[in-house]
């Protein structure tokens, strides 16, 4: 059981000592390229391989004189490494690290989240097979429909899961690309073997065409992924928290030892969880839509999208990561009450059944509009009387004349909606 959220794997990914060992590990492997190419010495490789360093202290004490990251980034590095730091950046522009780097950790953080979904996926797949006959109500505009059972509703949630878990390997895949060609993509100071020979190394590809930035439909797409996934979480912890109301009560999030529902009234246990991601969500559909804005960029570049992507990705993968662990301890850990859907299933004294009082009728010989016409008269009389349906059809002299008592006692078997779910559960990869 997951008790708390501590994971601290995806902020390490965005922190500045991270970042700048991405981008030194570029450097670094650009140099090795270049002298393949017989443009870097051999011994200066070597020192900059045993020398190159950095600190985040003082690339920040030289920023706040340059006001350029990269550029107090290399000069730092150049303080470690001497006279060979001449072949540092070589044909470079600060973009090529940038995005290339972006890339790594977009790729990194791709990588724990598709972990989270799996866990999301487990959680679901457990309380599918377990309660896999539960009967409950199946709910329509909030009303009362027809009976389904609790598992099929979580194997719904498992089945959309993978669907989740497929959109982040596929937006994985669209920003597991680099880019090392130089002021505006032309590779007109850096031979493309040298961006072939890094990206390849750092398990990117490289892009096939670039200005002086990857195109930022690719980043937008990557942010739209975890937008809808994050929609995913909304939707069934709304569920969970509909499921939760006191008038429904079939499902509770659990309820620690010592916990506080409320200031005012201590009776309260309150849905904190889903409401937590639900408001959550609403940020990832915000930082989506920012990375949308980004893609219309001036010419090759400008770097209107570098201050908005310095907040979204981190934040919306950080967001996202705490959002899926946290479902999936909700759904570990959520109260179960069998006994509460049986009760609530028998609220509407059979209204539930009707369609197949209908679909009987209609099998007997009576037209479809008569058959309604019947269910629904002794439908509303079920409304208003309170009585139960059976017993106001078994006492209907027009439906009586088409029907057995047999008939009637057979269009009010639960098992009529639960002879697909075996079926049901394989098609979904649960059998």
């Amino acid at each position: 059981m997951i008790s708390r959220y501590t994971r601290k794997e995806m902020g390490a990914i965005w922190t500045d000592e991270n970042k700048y060992r991405s981008w030194l590990q570029i450097e670094v492997m650009a140099c090795e390229a270049m002298n393949k190419l017989g443009q870097v010495p051999a011994a200066a490789l070597k020192q900059i391989k045993q020398k190159a360093n950095f600190t985040v202290q003082r690339i920040d004490e030289i920023e706040a004189e340059v006001n350029h990251d990269v550029i107090a980034f290399l000069t730092n590095v150049a303080e470690y490494v001497g006279p060979s730091a001449r072949y540092i950046h070589k044909g470079l522009t600060s973009s090529d690290i940038l995005d290339t780097s972006l890339s790594m950790l977009m790729v990194q953080a791709a990588d724990l989240l598709i972990q989270d979904v799996k866990a999301v996926r487990k959680a679901a797949a457990a309380k599918a097979k377990k309660y896999k006959f539960t009967p409950m109500i199946g709910r329509s505009h909030g009303v009362h429909a027809e009976p389904i059972t609790f598992g099929l509703k979580m194997a719904l949630m498992y089945d959309e899961f993978g669907r989740a878990l497929r959109r982040l390997e596929a937006a994985r895949e669209v920003i597991r690309v680099g880019q090392l060609s130089g002021a505006v993509g032309t590779h007109a100071h850096l031979d493309p073997f040298v961006e072939k020979y890094v990206c390849t190394k750092l398990g990117l590809k490289p892009a096939a065409i670039s200005t002086q930035v990857l195109q930022r439909d690719r980043h937008a797409e990557f942010m739209t992924a975890l937008a809808l996934v994050g929609t995913s979480v909304e939707r069934w912890a709304q569920e969970f928290r509909h499921l939760q109301r006191t008038e429904v009560l079939e499902v509770e999030e659990y309820f620690g030892k010592g916990q506080k529902g409320s200031s005012a009234m201590p009776h309260k246990k309150n849905p904190i969880v889903g409401e937590r991601l639900c408001g959550m969500a609403r940020l990832l559909r915000g930082y989506a839509l920012t990375a949308m804005e980004n893609v219309p960029l001036w010419h090759e570049r400008d770097i209107s999208h570098s201050s908005a992507e310095r907040v979204i990705v981190p934040d919306a993968t950080i967001a996202l990561d705490y959002m899926l662990v946290k479902l999936a301890q909700l759904v570990e850990t959520l109260n179960v009450y069998p006994k509460q859907m049986e009760k609530n299933l028998n609220l509407t004294g059979g209204l539930i059944h009707s369609q197949q009082v209908l679909l009987l009728l209609t099998e007997k010989g009576v037209s479809r509009e008569e058959a309604y016409r019947i269910v629904q008269r002794n439908a509303m009389a079920c409304w208003e009387t309170k009585r139960p349906l059976q017993e106001l059809l078994l006492e209907d002299a027009e439906a009586m004349k088409k029907l057995n008592a047999a008939d009637v006692a057979k269009a009010f078997d639960l098992k009529t909606h639960f002879r697909d779910v075996n079926r049901t559960f394989k098609a979904v990869g649960l059998g």
